[in-house]
């Protein structure tokens, strides 16, 4: 029995309206694969390329990891959180585990090097130990937004700096999707905004900053610039944070 032209229409509007969500499903993760290190207490490294420090390492509950080049980005990708699940094995949990971007890395082609601890949330509970035992699995990714409940982006003077003749900060605490690609102090005296170096990985830093109380603004993602008006004190101390009262979508 032929289907009517009725039929037929109908069908294909369910076809359209499936279509999208079957999309969504295949291109929402992307494959790759993923190890791990070892650390004191599974947690990550304060040495890391992003230039963190004590942050990085305990930042997530250690849930953190080093990027491959493609996911550091030359410094740009520190601070952007995945959501990292292993695939193909019955070891592996659904959800898996949600990491930062701390360090800079790669191993047997992968994109992740994950903390002890991550690395564990990728298994089923009671399956860890043979997953460890694996040393790399396949996993699927996709960015997510960093959430930090109860905190406002931050800069941070990085122990690098030498006041006052040298500056480095560092933003922490950094929520969303977006990404900081400039930092730039205001030049009083000369009516002008200056730019900050990317030293390496999240650190900017400038020598001889301005004088007095400074106002910083910084591009999100390339294009929206934010203002901060005397962000940093007159006499800025190494290690202090200073809150912008903000947070990144």
């Amino acid at each position: 029995m032929g289907l009517t032209l009725d039929s037929y229409i109908s069908i294909l509007c369910v076809i359209m309206i499936l279509f999208p969500s079957v999309c969504y499903s295949q291109d929402d993760y992307v494959p790759s694969r993923a190890t791990y290190y070892g650390s004191p207490e599974c947690y990550g490294t304060p040495t890391g390329a992003c230039g963190y420090k004590e942050y990085g390492s305990t930042i997530n509950g250690g849930e953190v990891t080093g990027g491959s080049y493609k996911l550091f980005k030359n410094g740009t990708g520190c601070g952007a959180c995945y959501q990292v699940r292993c695939k193909y094995s019955p070891h592996c949990s659904e959800e898996g585990t949600k990491v930062v971007v701390t360090d800079h890395g790669e191993g047997d082609n992968t994109d992740f090097i994950l903390s002890a601890r991550a690395y564990n949330k990728l298994a089923r509970p009671g399956q860890e130990k043979i997953l460890f035992s694996y040393g790399v699995v396949d996993v699927e990714y996709k960015r997510i937004s960093c959430q930090y409940p109860g905190y406002n982006l931050m800069f941070k003077v990085h122990e690098h700096s030498n006041y006052p003749q040298y500056l480095a900060l560092i933003a922490i605490y950094q929520a969303g999707v977006s990404e900081i690609t400039a930092v730039e102090l205001w030049q009083e005296d000369c009516q002008e905004w200056r730019g900050m170096r990317r030293a390496y990985g999240a650190v900017w830093d400038m020598p001889n900053p301005p004088e007095g109380a400074i106002n910083l603004r910084f591009q999100v993602s390339g294009s929206k610039w934010i203002q901060l008006k005397a962000l940093i004190p007159s006499e800025w101390k190494v290690g202090a944070t200073y809150n912008t009262a903000i947070q990144l979508d």
